[in-house]
């Protein structure tokens, strides 16, 4: 699509990707949508994105980042037909981190049917400089159904900018929105934005060349801290168990605990062992998620009101049932304290035969936990179980029974 064109969408799920090409030096791009109405949002919770991964409606969901080869694709799933009738725009961006869209190639945002996966509309992204926001398209209202328009308009004060921009407050030192193209036709004020908390836009990415972070540098020092991994099969994962059916498989969060005064054990679903946060082992598994979708997905919480109990916790994930091998899965695993920045990582691609992955590991170090990327696919011997092989690999030293869910 030229920049400025529009073309009509089905009022049904569509998929969202951002996709830029992938290399040294090339900033990382972070999707986002917000849901405007009067030309703003009418509240923070209005701004989807890495922070906030769904809309109170359930009409806009952000899925996570994938890289396949060259191409990094960050995904939102929208379902108009689930928009509130307030809402009159649904405005698609993307942010640039560490960096400016000058340095960005092959920058391209694609509306296809979720189902289907038949493409709707494209837009390829060019010319960019110093910007390092764009507002790249938008889904809107026209004579009761739904439009999108390629838009390409930049911003040199990143997503904070672009978000202030729309009535959203963060929680960072505000600076005035500075569009570097023309604007879109001004609109009607809107109602003053209700008074909520702020929008944390900061956030950690553990990679291979950086995988540990502290959380005490990070903010992280009370509350609680949720540990969420949702993922997507991106064909078919191989070598479903006997009995299981396309589409049922059944991954399991699960963490090792060792305690300061030495006791050992497991917060998993097998066994019913959810643990508690209020006392010994202070983590807990929320529930029992079979989706993988981005909002819900599989969650632990961890009291860091009670950190000083922790010496280590291992958190790592099993296949149930469902397949034989994480092959053809991509998963992301985020940890949001309750005070601090967000800490996210995505699992590499499975090349050999796992059914367990240790995701994350957490260290007391003197008062401080440290958080470090894991992102390791153990295999099994025959006969050991998952629980027992990541057990092993890491020095744990428990006895194992079977166990049912």
């Amino acid at each position: 699509m030229p920049k400025g064109s529009n073309t009509p969408v089905p009022t049904t799920a569509l998929r969202v990707e951002v996709t830029r090409r992938a290399g040294p030096g090339i900033p990382d791009v972070d999707a986002s949508a917000l849901l405007l109405a009067g030309g703003r949002v009418r509240a923070d919770g209005d701004l989807v994105f890495y922070n906030q991964p769904a809309h109170a409606s359930g009409s806009v969901r952000h899925q996570g980042k994938e890289t396949t080869g060259e191409r990094v694709t960050d995904t939102l799933s929208v379902d108009l037909a689930r928009v509130e009738g307030g809402v009159e725009r649904i405005v698609l961006a993307a942010s640039a981190d560490g960096g400016t869209f000058g340095q960005v190639p092959g920058l391209t945002v694609q509306v296809s049917e979720a189902v289907t996966g038949h493409p709707v509309a494209r837009f390829d992204s060019t010319g960019a400089t110093v910007e390092t926001a764009f507002v790249l398209g938008e889904f809107y209202r026209r004579q009761g159904g739904w439009k999108f328009r390629a838009v390409g308009q930049g911003y040199d004060s990143g997503l904070e900018g672009l978000a202030t921009d729309f009535g959203i407050t963060v929680d960072v030192p505000q600076h005035p929105a500075a569009p570097l193209v023309q604007a879109m036709a001004p609109v009607p004020a809107a109602p003053p934005v209700p008074a909520s908390a702020p929008v944390r836009l900061s956030k950690v990415t553990l990679t291979k060349a950086a995988p540990s972070v502290s959380l005490a540098k990070q903010g992280g020092t009370s509350g609680v801290m949720r540990v969420n991994l949702n993922w997507q099969t991106r064909k078919h994962l191989t070598g479903r168990r006997r009995g299981a059916r396309p589409g049922d498989l059944d991954l399991d969060l699960c963490a090792l605990y060792e305690l300061a005064d030495g006791r050992k054990g497991v917060v998993q679903a097998l066994g019913s062992a959810f643990g508690a946060l209020d006392r010994p082992p202070y983590i807990h598994l929320d529930g029992d998620d079979r989706t993988g979708a981005a909002a819900n997905g599989e969650n632990l919480t961890i009291s860091l009101d009670h950190k000083e109990h922790l010496r280590r916790v291992l958190v790592f994930v099993t296949i149930y049932e469902g397949a034989t091998s994480f092959a053809d899965l991509h998963a992301t695993v985020t940890l949001q304290p309750q005070h601090g920045a967000p800490i996210d990582f995505s699992l590499d691609e499975c090349t050999v035969p796992s059914t367990v992955c240790a995701l994350a590991l957490i260290t007391d170090t003197g008062g401080d936990l440290v958080v470090r990327r894991e992102a390791r696919y153990l295999v099994p011997e025959r006969g050991v179980s998952p629980q027992r092989t990541v057990d092993r690999a890491y020095g744990w030293g428990m006895n194992w029974t079977p166990g049912r869910k």
